[in-house]
């Protein structure tokens, strides 16, 4: 039987459909250079509660907390909570020197940041009470903000959001090839992908750290019940699959640290992965469901399909067909050609996507000249790790792992 008509028009049908599904993301580059920001209206003065959930974090969360001190937005609307999850350094006491409510917490079973923030906003609730506030505000430990970060979300959160976001840039982008890969997919998911989104009208998405959410919203969701290994991501889809409106504020700018280990990485990247397989898991019927609720609900079910186990599985299918054929065609020969040739274009893909990223965002850079060429080859590098990492990961245990912070800077050296 000849098998070559069949994988050739199996092959065509899916690159096909994978090219179709995904072109969005080739508009989403373009809209920055062809729309303007929509205008704010009148800003509220909203009362903010900014949770932190840190392990082993003395190192970097003073400067996180003075950082927040200094925020130009007024500060009797402003207050900080730590939740000290499993800590055995002095992160409870500095966190309290610098003026913070702090709970410990102690519980090896439940481990991962979406059990912490569950049981931080729990003990706000009992000794506090969450009506206090009209949205929460969350950080990661080594995270600095700009001193209009507050007074910038705000604006977005005046504008009727029910969940909203901000500009992640890095504290370390110019430290190795590995941090300047993920600073810069920061800056490309902030400015080719959220303000894209925010410049269409459509739900944008959180990414990890520098998010927040009204009070409603937090009472509709029954408080933080986001337990997977990727909270954030299961957070986003939970909104794309029931309407939630997520807005993106482009000035509202925090710095984070990036992994310069690749054991590191690979390992934090693994945990990524599966936690995305996790959410795609859970929420296949809400997403199956939210393709036919119509409106907004619809597009961004579809988006977060495509970025979902589902989509990366269509896209895998894709290229397998496209090797298979490869191999009828030309054996074995052929078949390394095509490997070649299919990593010879997603390497110049993703440059011209960074070269992009950089031509629009270099002065919000921390780093010269060396910091960007970095960025420019280790970008690509970097994407293209993921792909041993996707494979292998579904196959290696699921488990949550905290990542040291070393880079203990002041947000007025930024």
């Amino acid at each position: 039987m000849n098998l070559y008509p069949i994988f050739e028009a199996l092959s065509a049908f899916l690159v096909a459909l994978t090219t179709i599904c995904y072109f969005y993301q080739i508009i989403y580059l373009l809209v920055p250079l062809i729309l303007r920001d929509r205008p704010h209206g009148p800003a509220k003065r909203n009362r903010y509660a900014i949770l932190i959930a840190a392990r082993n974090e003395a190192a970097v969360l003073p400067h996180l907390l003075r950082s927040i001190a200094a925020q130009d937005y007024p500060a009797e609307l402003i207050r900080t909570f730590v939740v000290a999850d499993n800590c055995t350094d002095h992160t409870a006491a500095l966190a309290r020197a610098e003026g913070a409510t702090v709970f410990e917490r102690f519980n090896t079973h439940r481990i991962g940041k979406g059990y912490a923030l569950n049981y931080l906003l729990s003990r706000m609730e009992e000794t506090e009470g969450l009506d206090n506030f009209d949205a929460f505000l969350i950080f990661d430990a080594d995270n600095l903000l700009e001193p209009s970060y507050v007074r910038q979300i705000n604006r977005v959160c005046s504008d009727g959001y029910d969940a909203f976001c901000g500009y992640r840039n890095s504290k370390n982008f110019a430290s190795n090839w590995l941090s300047a890969g993920y600073g810069l997919w920061y800056l490309h998911d902030s400015t080719h992908l959220n303000r894209s989104r925010m410049r269409l009208g459509t739900p944008c998405a959180v990414n990890g750290t520098g998010f927040g959410f009204t009070r409603e919203l937090l009472h509709r969701t029954g408080g933080w019940n986001f337990f997977t290994l990727t909270e954030d991501i299961e957070f986003s889809t939970w909104c794309a699959t029931r309407g939630v409106r997520i807005g993106y504020c482009h000035d509202a700018i925090l710095y984070d640290e990036q992994p310069t280990s690749l054991a590191v990485s690979i390992r934090q990247r693994t945990r990524w992965v599966q936690g995305g397989l996790q959410v795609s898991v859970r929420y296949a019927g809400d997403l199956l469901r939210g393709l036919f609720r119509g409106g907004v609900i619809t597009y961004a079910s579809f988006e977060t399909l495509t970025l979902s186990l589902w989509g990366y599985g269509m896209g895998i299918l894709s290229a397998g067909s496209v090797l298979v054929l490869a191999y009828l065609t030309g054996r074995w020969l052929g078949l390394v050609h095509a490997i070649l040739a299919a990593l010879a274009g997603a390497y110049v893909s993703f440059f011209l996507v960074g070269a992009l990223t950089l031509a629009t965002e270099h002065r919000r850079i921390r780093g010269g000249l060396r910091g960007k060429l970095l960025a420019l080859v280790g970008f690509p590098l970097f994407m293209l790790t993921y792909a041993p990492i996707t494979l292998t990961a579904p196959f290696r245990k699921f488990q949550w792992q905290p990542i040291r912070h070393t880079v203990a800077i002041p947000a007025e050296e930024l």
